[in-house]
């Protein structure tokens, strides 16, 4: 799908957004499959539900709230998405990326994205948070790159480069958050396909060998367009379930919401701490 979404629709969402916010926030985050909880620890927040924005998609996925939280956490401004929608839904990847777009509008300059992943490594087992530290942008090389079509020049280049996708910086913050708060941090590559079936044993194994880590079906779109407009990222995967790679086992969503629950204190403690360095 390449429906498009027009700079003037990006600014009428941004400007209802903007017209709601007390605050001016600063970092923007992502929560991805069970994660939601974390947006429990804004302070003074407002929340503004999907449903009221212009040209907003809408999550449909069990575990995604579909709301905005704004506000305070560890002294920084924040906008919360409690919630993603994904391209598997039927949203054009346009859709899909509002909005970071959106964020852009609002002078956000640091997104932080988070997800659950299936764990490729053979070292990661059910629980594990990883740090990002690149991707694997699959789908964008089938031909479902969020940036294609006109662009939007007043926000980014028509060739953005990519190679420090994950903010270095950002990078060493989130090893040293982890490292205080005594938290156990894997690090890898993340594989982005677009589901919304989970992964064969040979597609598992095909990915493994090209070096990827974790694998899940977001995340790659909203950092490419987020790169795209000049936006610093850090991204988290949750590792929710040991990857299939001889097919003697069944991946459920079920089974990633409970691992959510399990991780999210971890990646609290380590966002916080991120916060609290900025």
């Amino acid at each position: 799908m390449f429906e498009k979404i027009t700079l003037e629709q990006i600014k009428e969402a941004a400007a209802e957004v903007r017209s709601r916010l007390a605050i001016a926030p600063r970092v923007g985050l992502i929560l991805g499959s069970g994660l939601n909880t974390l947006a429990d620890s804004v302070e003074n927040a407002q929340i503004i539900p999907f449903r009221e924005l212009p040209h907003w998609p809408l999550s449909t996925v069990m575990g995604h709230s579909g709301q905005l939280v704004v506000g305070n956490l560890e002294g920084q401004p924040v906008f919360v998405m409690q919630g993603r929608v994904h391209y598997y839904e039927g949203y054009s990847m346009a859709q899909v990326t509002l909005p970071v777009r959106v964020m852009q509008m609002l002078k956000i300059e640091i997104l932080v994205v988070t997800n659950a992943a299936g764990g490729i490594n053979p070292n990661f087992v059910p629980g594990d948070m990883m740090l990002i530290t690149d991707h694997l942008n699959l789908a964008g090389m089938a031909g479902l790159n969020p940036l294609i079509g006109p662009n939007l020049d007043e926000i980014g280049p028509r060739f953005p480069d990519m190679s420090q996708a994950y903010d270095r910086l950002l990078l060493d913050l989130a090893r040293g958050a982890a490292k205080k708060a005594g938290i156990s941090l894997q690090e890898g590559v993340y594989a982005g396909l677009s589901g919304p079936s989970f992964e064969t044993p040979a597609d598992l194994r095909f990915l493994r060998v090209a070096g990827a880590d974790a694998v899940g079906m977001s995340t790659v779109p909203e950092v490419t367009v987020a790169r795209h407009g000049g936006m610093r990222v850090l991204g988290f995967s949750g590792i929710s379930n040991k990857a299939n790679l001889d097919g003697s086992t069944i991946t459920t969503h079920e089974e990633v919401m409970e691992a959510g629950r399990v991780i999210t204190p971890k990646m609290e403690k380590v966002i916080r701490g991120v916060l609290r360095s900025l």
